[in-house]
């Protein structure tokens, strides 16, 4: 399979660490066994957009209370 243009690539290095550590916290919740050797590409497309969906509802949730001045 062919790899991404890189376009998607973060402002700084400890934001993608961050990222990536989120990633498998949010698998881990709902369940999903992420890959040993770190390549996604093998799993179902539902089970990484389901990953992806659960992360930005969390992020979002977070700068929402961030902007209500609970956080």
């Amino acid at each position: 399979m062919a790899q991404g243009s890189g376009s998607n690539v973060p402002v700084k290095k400890q934001a993608a660490q961050a990222l990536d550590r989120f990633k498998y916290e949010v698998a881990q919740e709902l369940g999903i066994q992420p890959p040993q050797s770190g390549y996604w590409g093998e799993l179902p497309a539902r089970v990484c957009g389901a990953v992806g969906g659960h992360m930005v509802k969390k992020m979002i949730e977070q700068a929402e209370q961030q902007l209500a001045g609970r956080g």
